[in-house]
């Protein structure tokens, strides 16, 4: 069974279509790459699956159930998390609290059991702890785990972006533009944490202009293109298809690729 499902998707701004009629899967265990020039709907495309904006019409289902419409915070509790374009953290905030923030799903105890200290409480906020220093060293950010957020380098917050959303345990990670405003450095890195992320078994769709990053990465890609999907298919298939070439690739990359 598909993990992800988009059926028929249709948004509408105005009399403006951004996603016109897209229908896409994601198997379990894919990493898949989602490509496209700008203003082609890859990110009103993510914002529909995890319940940001409600679809015009169609449906999107994930793993095997409806969750068309469904706010933000229900569609993280499935399983199905996402990063932003834009640096999303705390920045006031430190590391590790930042982290911990991305944890909330996994806790039972109330707030009232938060406010005497209960047993309960206290073992799930000991285990909290512990799971979200585990996952900072994953990234590459322990050490950095009591300063706070904003006095990290650029490439570090966005490891933050997505230690934050793995603290969500996410069966489908979402990763929009995680490479963005990088340096060849920084992207080696957040390739490598991204490639780990799958091979532990997280199923991930990414959006990112890179196309170094997108090649070397994906299995399969999606290309977008005026809100409708223009093909899919392995990374050599796509990086010579004349289509997406044309429309987004350019002439210069088919002499490189």
């Amino acid at each position: 069974m598909s993990l992800l499902v988009c059926t028929d998707l249709l948004k509408q701004f105005g009399g403006l279509a951004a996603i016109s009629h897209v229908n896409m899967e994601v198997q379990p265990g894919e990493l898949v790459g989602l490509i496209g020039p700008n203003g082609a709907g890859k990110t009103t495309l993510f914002n529909l699956i995890t319940g940001f904006i409600r679809p015009t019409s169609g449906r999107v289902r994930y793993a095997g159930q409806d969750i068309t419409g469904c706010p933000p915070h229900v569609i993280g509790s499935l399983g199905l998390v996402r990063t932003f374009q834009k640096i999303n953290v705390f920045a006031e905030l430190t590391v590790l609290d930042n982290v911990l923030i991305g944890r909330h799903l996994h806790l039972s105890a109330g707030f009232s059991r938060a406010l005497v200290q209960s047993r309960c409480y206290r073992g799930e906020e000991r285990s909290s702890r512990a799971a979200a220093l585990r996952t900072l060293a994953f990234v590459g950010l322990a050490g950095w785990e009591y300063r706070q957020a904003k006095h990290l380098p650029f490439g570090l917050q966005r490891a933050l972006g997505i230690a934050t959303a793995l603290a969500a345990e996410p069966k489908l990670l979402l990763l929009d533009e995680p490479a963005s405003g990088m340096n060849t450095e920084e992207k080696r890195k957040i390739s490598d944490i991204i490639r780990r992320i799958h091979a532990g078994g997280t199923t991930v769709l990414l959006v990112e202009h890179d196309m170094n990053v997108v090649m070397s990465l994906c299995q399969r890609i999606v290309v977008l293109d005026a809100g409708s999907v223009l093909m899919e298919g392995a990374p050599e298939q796509v990086q010579h298809d004349p289509r997406v070439i044309e429309v987004y690739l350019g002439k210069s990359y088919r002499r490189t690729a």
